[in-house]
């Protein structure tokens, strides 16, 4: 009975172990580092663009730096499983604006999501690393 018991007993964990490890496998593989420099194509109803971004992550930590039609502006954000999300200040005609990146990685090398520039509206974008 002892030996039933124990050979049930390495089953049971062979059977734990060989699940676990395609879930370990699975999680370094998706793990998102988005650090470098990033191509982006953003579209607003107040128009269209083609800015840069350059990211540093620390952990879920993100910060960087814009350059494009707003200027040129240091970047925060952060990033939680898949999602992105980063603002940063611009300037329009001499007018400030609030920039609001929400989205999604869809792999190592792209991403795309929505974009509120406050007071000037919404819009999408997507992006590239370069």
């Amino acid at each position: 009975m002892n030996r039933i018991m124990s050979r049930a007993a390495v089953a049971a964990g062979v059977v734990v172990s060989l699940m676990w490890a395609p879930a370990a496998v699975r999680a370094q593989r998706d793990k998102v580092d988005v650090t470098g420099k990033w191509a982006f194509t953003v579209e607003t109803a107040a128009g269209s663009g083609t800015p840069t971004m350059t990211f540093k992550q620390d952990g879920e930590k993100l910060t960087g730096h814009y350059s494009g039609q707003l200027g040129e502006s240091e970047l925060t954000g952060t990033i939680k499983g898949q999602a992105i999300s980063f603002t940063f200040s611009g300037e329009v005609q001499g007018t400030k604006v609030d920039a609001e990146y929400d989205g999604t990685i869809d792999s190592k090398d792209a991403m795309k999501g929505k974009v509120t520039l406050v007071g000037l509206g919404e819009g999408t974008w997507s992006a590239k690393r370069q």
